[in-house]
């Protein structure tokens, strides 16, 4: 199911009371609601034709019966909530309601379409090791080494529709996870880009999250939002029904008001984990924020206890809100200074001691979030550098070196 939105939409409906309403037909210059597709969800209006009543709201358009469930108001002549119309003819059509009117890049995710993957370049990596990052941004947690590996568009498999690129996970094992051990693909997020949600106050906003994701496992998988402390998180769960299958995604999960948040400062505002296996410990009830270390819910699938299994990921967005929204494409070079600032590669060429320093002063292309650790150097290879991004080097022997800076989360 996806959120939609398409231009001249418009039908009529004789729907009485508060119920589902049937579609009769594209008004004449119009569109019919058939585009949105069926199962879909769309914003819709509806109104009787004298005006008095009215309706604003998400719907679901079915094409069996071609009906459009009026599955949550957003505001009405009925202070908000349904209305009961009474007989004669309405107007149904898509509109944008002001209430979900956004700007642009509101998601909290960086490369969430995963096309960015400036240390690997689109290489698998076999195995993924902990607290290792392989496409930028994204983190391996995995107690236990070895049990899986990882890579962008790994198994080679099509992207969804709008999307060239994935995150790929594949077991190397049919491993049984002990109780504690917990195995995870996960970002954390900064909390600039978190503090305007007010979590750990009575103002903390609802947010949504949504995904594609495809496996060749089936049932109930499991993830987890948790503060910087480890000392609260909220498991959430979600259901591939069909295995070696693009499932759209979307959870909404309620502001956590409790509990110790980062707030807008340059240090982990909140963590998002995908789980790949999780430890009795380790999980917890979904749908409910606990004073807890969880990165799963309670009986979710477990993709390292089967060899080979597969789980596949893109088009991940967290957003503020109660809707999820399309996904944000950024411009690729929007994207990439994005990243940047927590890694970034820098060619240059590093001298020797003898031949001085002011030769190898530099400014990084984009400001990282703290001051970065270098790597990538020759033999006898050493760096100074400022938070400001501006390095001096040498080593041993005069070399055109690639050098990696890091200010991860």
């Amino acid at each position: 199911m996806a959120l939609v939105v398409y231009d001249r939409v418009k039908e009529t409906t004789a729907v009485v009371g508060t119920g589902t309403a049937t579609l009769l037909g594209a008004t004449i210059g119009f569109q019919s609601f058939a585009v949105v597709g069926n199962g879909n969800t769309t914003y819709y209006c509806i109104a009787d034709q004298g005006g008095a009543n009215w309706e604003v709201g998400l719907g679901t358009y079915t094409l069996s019966g071609t009906t459009l469930a009026r599955t949550t108001v957003l505001s009405s002549s009925n202070a908000g909530a349904l209305v009961s119309f009474t007989s004669g003819t309405k107007d149904v059509f898509v509109t944008y309601p002001s209430a979900r009117f956004v700007q642009q890049d509101q998601s909290r995710i960086i490369n969430g379409g995963m096309d960015i993957d400036q240390r690997n370049a689109g290489a698998e990596v076999n195995p993924a090791v902990t607290n290792t990052y392989y496409l930028d941004r994204w983190q391996v947690g995995s107690t236990i080494a070895s049990k899986f590996k990882i890579g962008q568009n790994a198994g080679a498999v099509t992207p969804p529709v709008g999307f060239s690129k994935y995150l790929g996970c594949i077991s190397l094992s049919a491993y049984t996870v002990g109780a504690s051990e917990s195995f995870n693909i996960q970002q954390r997020i900064e909390g600039f880009n978190t503090s305007d949600l007010g979590w750990g106050t009575a103002s903390a906003s609802t947010v949504t999250l949504s995904f594609q994701v495809y496996s060749s496992l089936t049932g109930t998988f499991g993830g987890a939002l948790r503060n910087s402390a480890s000392t609260r998180s909220y498991p959430f769960s979600y259901s591939i029904s069909v295995a070696n299958t693009w499932t759209t995604i979307s959870i909404t999960i309620a502001g956590e008001g409790s509990g110790v948040w980062v707030g807008a400062t340059n240090g982990i505002g909140l963590n998002l984990i995908f789980s790949l296996g999780a430890g009795a410990t380790v999980s917890g009830t979904a749908g409910v924020w606990a004073a807890a270390n969880y990165s799963s819910a309670t009986g979710a699938v477990s993709v390292v206890g089967t060899l080979g299994a597969t789980l596949y990921i893109t088009g991940v967005q967290l957003e503020k809100g109660s809707v999820a929204t399309s996904f944000d494409y950024r411009p690729y070079g929007t994207e990439l200074i994005l990243c940047q600032r927590y890694y970034q590669i820098v060619s240059v060429r590093v001298p020797t001691i003898a031949e001085g320093a002011a030769l190898a002063s530099y400014i990084l292309p984009v400001r990282p979030r703290a001051t970065p650790t270098i790597s990538g150097g020759g033999a006898g290879f050493a760096a100074t550098i400022s938070p400001t991004g501006t390095y001096v080097q040498s080593q041993t022997t005069a070399a055109f070196n690639d050098l990696e800076f890091s200010a991860e989360l």
